[in-house]
This record gives structure tokens, sequence and C-alpha cells, in this order.
């Protein structure tokens, strides 16, 4: 098989985060429409994927986000009706807590992020049920979390190289 056939899914990170029974997830414009999802995004290169979901969780929802744990590794697949492209993510999911009562004060959200809004375990599912939300993972990472699903951080490793190759 060439290099340009070779296949290369996406690599995201996401937040599960969860306060007095609601999660944080955000409404954000995409190809299909208006749908919710967790704090999430790409790892940018140079960075690892702790950092990515820190980053990702300011950029999203003006909240500091605190990984505690892993939640999980997950795979998707999905093809755009619009143009046929088959489309794979791998999903680094991480637990957490935001820290402090709420978003920063002034902090503007990413382009294309309505808002951000906590909801019920409900909500999430009714939300998912309808289409919703951005990926079915969405709600799997929601349903992993009530079931106490938690890995140590360092399950995944980044080696001192990413950083290195970044700052020559």
């Amino acid at each position: 098989m060439s290099t340009e056939q070779r296949f290369k899914p996406s690599v995201t990170v996401a937040a599960v985060i969860e306060r007095d029974g609601r999660y944080l997830l955000v409404e954000e414009h995409t190809r299909d429409g208006l749908r919710l999802n967790n704090p999430a995004g790409h790892i940018e290169q140079g960075e690892s994927p702790l950092q990515a979901v820190v980053r990702e969780t300011l950029e999203e929802t003006a909240h500091v986000f605190r990984p505690e744990a892993v939640l999980g590794i997950y795979l998707s697949r999905f093809v755009r009706p619009q143009n046929g492209e088959d489309v794979t993510y791998v999903r680094l999911a991480y637990r957490g807590r935001i820290e402090g009562d709420g978003p920063l004060p002034g902090r503007a959200l990413d382009e294309g992020i309505v808002r951000w809004l906590w909801l019920t375990p409900a909500e999430v599912e009714a939300a998912h049920a309808q289409g919703r939300t951005r990926s079915p993972l969405v709600w799997q990472c929601v349903q992993d979390h009530l079931l106490g699903r938690s890995l140590p951080l360092d399950i995944i490793h980044t080696d001192a190289s990413v950083a290195a190759l970044q700052q020559r």
C-alpha cells in the first residue's frame, strides 16, 4: 500500500466534565448544522494529548480544565453525506474538573462555538436520540463516566521528542 493510500484516522481529545449531576457540553456549528459535543478537538503538532484537552476546553468553553483520569479510547467512523468523505476518529477522552466557579471573564469562545451549557444525562441522551450530538461518542462518553470508568493519566505517554521538535 502506498503512503498516499495509508489509512490515517484523525486523533482528537475530549473533556468529560460533570458538576452537580450535569455535564459541560458545547453547542457548535458543524457541516451538518448545530450540534452538541463534549469540549473536544484535534491534537496540534508539538503538544501532548493532555495539553490538547486542556487547551481545547479553554478555547471552547473559557473554563480551565484539570484532567484527573483517562475515561477511555474511542473509535468512530462516518461518511459525510455531502461529499461521501469517509472519516474515522480516534478519541482520547479525559475526565476531570473545572477550576473555579465558571468561565474566565472576557474570554471569547472558539469560532463556530455558539455557547457552552450544562446538561443532565437525560438531556444528553435525548439530544443523542434526536441526532443533535456531533457523534455517538458524546453520549457514550457520558455513559462511561456515569459507570465510573477511569484509567490513570500516565497510560498515555508522550515522548519528549514531540515537544523537542516543536522547539527547533
